[in-house]
């Protein structure tokens, strides 16, 4: 199932980004994850340069989610290791 999302206007810029879900199994259990296509780009990313599955990424935010959805938590997951990257303080804990 895929959606746009509109963005707003950023100076002159118009931006989409399109919402797709997708399933993984988390702790055994089948479920939906619905993230914008660079979250899911981020975050296979991530799993390359760590060298595990995109799976075990995802088990390991579930694990250390705090009272959100997986999908928010795996935006912040993501938002955190690239803020991180630019030399941003990260307030939150991260998953891995």
């Amino acid at each position: 199932m895929d959606r746009i999302i509109e963005g707003r206007d950023i100076g002159h810029v118009r931006s989409t980004s399109m919402v797709r879900k997708r399933s993984v199994v988390v702790q055994d259990h089948k479920t939906s994850i619905s993230l914008e296509d660079e979250f899911w780009q981020g975050l296979k990313e991530i799993a390359s340069a760590r060298q595990t599955g995109l799976a075990e990424l995802v088990n390991a935010i579930d694990a250390e989610r705090r009272q959100t959805n997986l999908s928010s938590a795996i935006r912040l997951f993501v938002l955190d290791h690239y803020r991180a990257g630019a030399g941003k303080t990260v307030d939150r804990v991260s998953a891995v």
